[in-house]
């Protein structure tokens, strides 16, 4: 079992996020880091162009999501029970979901990506959501770490950050941004995973190395939420669910507990997943 600690609890209670070190042992991150490789440029395909020349969504990561679904070998990650496990114990849920697995890979040159909370963007109720952030080299204040606004979580929702640049308006009341704390940056040591909740504020340095920053996210929700909204999103929409249903079905199947070497079977009759970025 790798259920988190009590002070790994406490921690993410308290900040909105927690780094677990030596989570995954590296011939995992070797092995699960070649197969996300393969399906980003297999997704990207030829893209000759400069940083500069790309949308500015682009500049601060290549973006693909649902892996799961074409490449078999990444499903044993997007799965990994351990990681699962370990997600259920810091939200405090019994059954986890897959909202989405996805890869951002931010290039040499990437600019930074702006301060945002995750659950505007996503139309599911209530904020019972958590990111495992998967560094394959670990992460560095160089090459384009993280950071977390501790506490931001519990404050509600920020003024409404669409990073994806689309011109949008939420009706949500906004907490003043003067209560937030300054982010925290951090470097995760390679084997490390750094678990977020889908209201803390976050944000990542730019790339100012000469390495592509391979990270790849699991975005988990707790079985029983809803449709809260029905704007567009590749998770509800390909199943055809309602505002109001149940988020469930073969896009954002159970992923913990599950059998050992368990893996789902990905839908072969709802369509495919973006093939890089993301409509939100």
């Amino acid at each position: 079992m790798v259920r988190a600690t009590t002070s790994a609890r406490e921690n993410f209670d308290r900040d909105g996020f927690v780094v677990i070190e030596d989570l995954l042992d590296t011939t995992e991150l070797e092995s699960f880091g070649a197969a996300v490789d393969l399906g980003v440029r297999t997704r990207v395909g030829a893209d000759d162009r400069q940083v500069s020349e790309k949308s500015l969504y682009e500049q601060s990561f290549q973006q693909c999501a649902n892996l799961w679904e074409d490449n078999p070998d990444v499903r044993g990650l997007t799965f990994h029970q351990e990681l699962g496990e370990m997600a259920a114990s810091l939200l405090g849920a019994e059954t986890l979901r897959i909202w989405h697995d996805q890869a951002l890979y931010k290039e040499p040159g990437g600019r930074e990506t702006d301060p945002h909370q995750d659950w505007p963007l996503w139309p599911i109720g209530p904020a019972r959501q958590i990111t495992a952030w998967i560094p394959f080299e670990g992460s560095t204040l160089h090459g384009g770490a993280m950071g977390y606004s501790p506490g931001s979580h519990r404050l509600g929702l920020a003024k409404f950050s669409d990073i994806t640049r689309e011109i949008r308006s939420e009706p949500y009341p906004y907490f003043d941004h003067s209560e937030m704390a300054a982010p925290v940056w951090v470097e995760a040591p390679i084997g490390s995973v750094v678990f977020h909740h889908s209201l803390t504020v976050h944000q990542a340095r730019a790339n100012a190395s000469d390495q592509m920053r391979r990270v790849y996210c699991i975005i988990y929700f707790e079985d029983g939420c809803v449709r809260s909204r029905p704007h567009w999103h590749q998770s509800l929409d390909r199943q055809g669910i309602q505002e109001g249903q149940p988020v469930r079905g073969p896009i954002t199947p159970i992923a913990w507990p599950r059998p050992q070497g368990d893996v789902p079977e990905p839908p072969t009759d709802m369509g495919h997943p973006p093939r890089t970025g993301f409509r939100v």
